[in-house]
């Protein structure tokens, strides 16, 4: 188990490394994301025939709602909306928030007929450590950029200091 761990760290740091956001670099995300559910859950051949296509359409959808919510904020600063505005885009973010919900009940269900509670528990412990770990990764990339363009800095007054001398 620990080795799979790894092995789907492993993965996950090759796909963050990418800069571009390319479609095969989301492809290795999810394989890795998927990866991880399938062992935390130990899904039964039986239940993954089941559990994955019903899994697919429900990440599908809560993408789908997403990005709809990021796409009506995109252009909206609330500073320099109006009452009204600021009114309309709460109220759109509420009904997608309603939906979002919905959407889990549902598929929620879905799933309990084709696997355990205790699958379903681990499936949203399992969606949340793999977050925690992106992110975890993401903070760790950005903090090494931040130390490698310091020292180029450093490097670069050294180097003037010296032929200024």
């Amino acid at each position: 188990m620990k080795a799979h761990l790894l092995f789907t760290f492993i993965l996950l740091s090759i796909c963050i490394s990418a800069k571009a956001q390319s479609k095969a670099t989301m492809e290795k995300l999810e394989a890795a994301r998927i990866a991880l559910i399938t062992e935390r859950l130990e899904l039964s051949p039986e239940q993954a025939e089941k559990f994955w296509p019903i899994y697919r359409e429900f990440s599908e959808q809560r993408r789908t709602l997403r990005k709809e919510f990021q796409q009506m904020r995109k252009n909206h600063d609330p500073r320099t909306a109006t009452e009204e505005e600021n009114q309309k885009l709460l109220a759109s973010g509420m009904k997608i928030k309603e939906r979002q919900l919905q959407l889990e009940q549902t598929y929620t269900e879905r799933m309990q007929k084709v696997i355990s509670t205790r699958q379903i528990m681990s499936l949203r412990k399992a969606e949340d450590d793999f977050k925690d770990m992106l992110l975890r990764r993401i903070r760790q990339e950005q903090q090494q950029r931040r130390q490698m363009r310091d020292n180029q800095q450093r490097n670069q007054e050294h180097m003037r200091r010296k032929r200024d001398q």
